[in-house]
């Protein structure tokens, strides 16, 4: 909060309560001139006076509390970039902050642009090519918004999720959870017999099959999932009605809130984040002392903020080998462009010539912040012989500012001049002058005035023979 200059979004909730600005001053203890200059944006909101429109006005004064922190700013810039908007940085947070409504429209029709264009370029391959593959699902993205703008934390479901989940043992989580399915809602669950099926109910018979291939852990969050979307359908019909998805992207978003539930439920809150914070965030501890894979545990670590008892905001992904992304959930204001792929120098990718051993890297954006990276390999599948197996890798990052929370900081130089791996949005967003991987220009920048533009050249001389 500190010199938020949020005048435009304090004369919409004015206005939106058809108050004047005389009572609305009185209402905060302020003179009426001090108000109308905060509109005017010549002074900024204080923590006096937003504590003041919490009492007023409650839920509604949550938007103060997020503006300032550059999560939609960056969004904007990572969306404008390949528009040719020469927007300042200044600029965007100005927008991101007075306007966040407009903002979001900006973002809502970007996406709506670009599953437009990716459609129509499928659709161009199609049909010169009749075996081309299915439509890219653009839900996918629109859900994964959803949980970024909320920090990757639903404390509804959080809350209802502890609940029960504080009575669930660690060990026979999933004959426990049996137990609970059978007594509360006479649903039987039996061992999934159909390939690569993890769960599969059906509402007629009640029963519930789960595959047999995973942990009990595994088995645990299966039927979490489908446990919440029966305890708390009320919940989840209510956030995604006033989530703003299109209708047909709610479906994939009600699966997202009940895995969320399952993850909730598994590992509850106040137990987790207490036993993490005594553990210094070490991964492998908390994976064994609560008996969840690698994977299950960086997720779960980048849900942490619940208000007024929040852990280390992380930032999660998981790739493949190829770099396709196929988890990205962040409780920072971090954000790698979904455009133009991800940088080649960050410590993930490497991680895929270190299997099973946990990497750390110290990666600075050009914007000169740096953070802290935690990367590992994960496998799905319990690889019998001809069953092929998942190979990703998965990465939990943090403000350089939280690594003294974690083990992961020990012996590491923070904040040295040397150690900090300068590392990018991905080519086509990176202002980095001369960096020796660059693949693509970057965007809006011409190709014969972009450093080292050898390595992206269609015919350089390092592709001749």
């Amino acid at each position: 909060m500190k010199n938020a200059y949020l005048g435009g979004q304090l004369r919409r909730l004015r206005e939106t309560h058809a108050m004047t600005q005389a009572a609305l001053a009185r209402a905060l203890e302020i003179s009426p001139s001090y108000l109308n200059q905060i509109e005017r944006n010549q002074r900024p909101l204080t923590l006096a006076v937003l504590a003041k429109l919490d009492e007023l006005f409650g839920a509604e004064a949550q938007p103060f509390h997020d503006a300032g922190d550059g999560r939609l700013a960056s969004r904007l810039r990572a969306a404008l970039a390949d528009q040719g908007a020469q927007l300042s940085l200044s600029e965007l947070h100005d927008l991101a902050d007075n306007s966040p409504a407009l903002a979001k429209v900006i973002l809502d029709m970007r996406r709506r642009l670009r599953n437009a264009t990716e459609r129509a370029n499928l659709l161009a391959e199609q049909a010169s090519d009749p075996s081309g593959g299915p439509a890219a699902p653009t839900a996918f993205e629109a859900v994964r918004d959803y949980f970024y703008t909320r920090r990757n934390h639903i404390a509804e479901l959080d809350r209802a999720a502890e609940r029960l989940g504080n009575l669930l043992p660690v060990i026979g989580r999933a004959d426990a959870l049996t137990t609970y399915l059978a007594d509360r809602y006479k649903i039987r669950v039996e061992p999934a017999t159909e390939p690569g099926v993890l769960r599969r109910y059906d509402a007629e018979t009640r029963v519930l099959r789960i595959s047999t291939q995973l942990s009990d852990a595994q088995q645990a969050f299966q039927m979490g999932t489908q446990l919440g979307l029966l305890e708390e359908a009320e919940t989840i019909e209510r956030l995604c009605q006033k989530s703003g998805l299109a209708p047909e992207d709610q479906p994939m978003l009600r699966i997202g809130l009940a895995n969320y539930y399952a993850g909730a439920l598994i590992l509850p809150y106040e137990t987790f984040l207490t036993a993490a914070e005594a553990e210094r965030y070490d991964i492998a501890l908390l994976s064994q002392r609560f008996d969840v894979g690698f994977e299950t545990t960086c997720h779960r670590m980048s849900t942490l903020q619940r208000p007024g008892a929040e852990g280390v905001p992380f930032f999660f992904i998981r790739v493949d080998r190829a770099g396709n992304i196929s988890k990205r959930q962040s409780a920072t204001d971090f954000h790698f462009s979904r455009f133009g792929g991800s940088c080649p120098l960050w410590t993930i990718y490497d991680a895929f010539s270190h299997p099973g051993e946990v990497l750390r890297q110290v990666a600075q954006m050009p914007d000169g912040r740096r953070y802290l990276w935690i990367a590992r390999t994960v496998s799905h599948g319990r690889g019998g012989f001809g069953t092929p197996v998942k190979h990703f890798a998965v990465a939990l990052g943090c403000d350089i500012a939280h690594a003294d929370r974690l083990v992961y900081g020990r012996g590491l130089d923070l904040l040295g001049p040397e150690t900090a791996t300068p590392i990018g949005p991905g080519c086509k967003l990176c202002e980095r002058p001369a960096c020796p991987q660059r693949a693509f220009p970057m965007i809006g920048q011409p190709i014969s005035a972009a450093p080292g533009r050898a390595a992206f050249a269609p015919y350089s001389s390092d592709s001749l023979p």
